[in-house]
């Protein structure tokens, strides 16, 4: 997630253009989120914190709902908990949406979900330890958590306007891989899987890639305002049967680079946890 999503995430709701490098990284979150529901036979999700995605909030979920997952969320703005609720029912779907404030506690009772998700969203929860040992204790048989690849080249261009002073709710520390692994231990849960996941042929940059793509070919005369919107609700309404079609065939980079190459390429890391001993 970049920083500035922060101040500019209602301008999605009304104009929900998420441009090519958001569209690919869903499809290719929904790769990854239905291979782990069909695995561990997922019938319930909770995500928490649902805020973390560059583009529409509170969407990451749709694909599950729509196989029939029952999805619950998790917000601390209410203002953009409302947006989301609206946005599910205008897509006759249903989700289970709460306020919370600070994610010290998740108001559920033991093993209440199948999955618990958290994408690129760690860092609004405001203390690290509590808010595992929550997730672990309401979650039963999976918990997918994706982080920014903070050795990818556009980490530090995506949060250069963080700062603790500005942004004191914020804690990018929270996103490291081995304190994530270190937490989940402590409360017996065991890693499966950890790999480098969002890596298409354009770098991590704060800017829509048809942008960058026009300024790479020299042609800076082409505005923002020219390029054509792309959004996955269109898939998700049924006007765009050929969308993912369309974004995996930018997967190339993903599918057959080594994976020191995604090291510093990739834009996200994933870490897929299960509970110790389980079957």
């Amino acid at each position: 997630m970049a920083v500035p999503i922060i101040n500019d995430w209602a301008k999605y709701f009304d104009n929900p253009d998420e441009g090519l490098g958001s569209s690919y990284e869903r499809i290719v979150l929904n790769k990854l989120l239905d291979f782990v529901c069909k695995t561990y036979k997922i019938q319930s999700a909770l995500e928490t914190p649902c805020f973390g995605f560059t583009g529409v909030s509170g969407i990451n979920l749709l694909n599950l709902a729509r196989q029939g997952i029952k999805v619950s969320l998790e917000d601390h703005n209410l203002e953009r908990i409302e947006k989301i609720r609206e946005l599910w029912q205008e897509l006759r779907l249903h989700t289970d949406i709460k306020y919370n404030l600070d994610y010290v506690k998740l108001d559920y009772p033991d093993k209440h979900f199948d999955l618990g998700f958290n994408f690129s969203a760690l860092w609004f929860t405001q203390n690290i330890r509590s808010f595992l040992s929550e997730f672990c204790r309401v979650c039963k048989k999976a918990i997918l958590i994706c982080v920014p690849n903070r050795n990818g080249i556009g980490y530090k261009m995506q949060i250069k306007d963080y700062s603790p002073e500005k942004y004191p709710f914020l804690h990018p520390e929270y996103l490291d891989p081995a304190t994530i692994k270190f937490l989940m231990k402590q409360n017996k849960w065991q890693l499966q899987d950890e790999n480098y996941i969002d890596c298409p042929p354009w770098p991590d940059i704060g800017m829509k890639k048809e942008l960058f793509f026009n300024r790479l070919l020299k042609k800076q005369e082409i505005q923002e305002n020219n390029t054509e919107p792309v959004t996955i609700l269109t898939y998700y309404q049924d006007e765009d049967s050929e969308f993912a079609e369309k974004m995996f065939k930018y997967s190339f980079v993903e599918r057959t680079a080594p994976k020191q190459f995604k090291k510093y390429w990739a834009h996200h890391y994933y870490l897929l946890f299960t509970p110790e001993n389980s079957e």
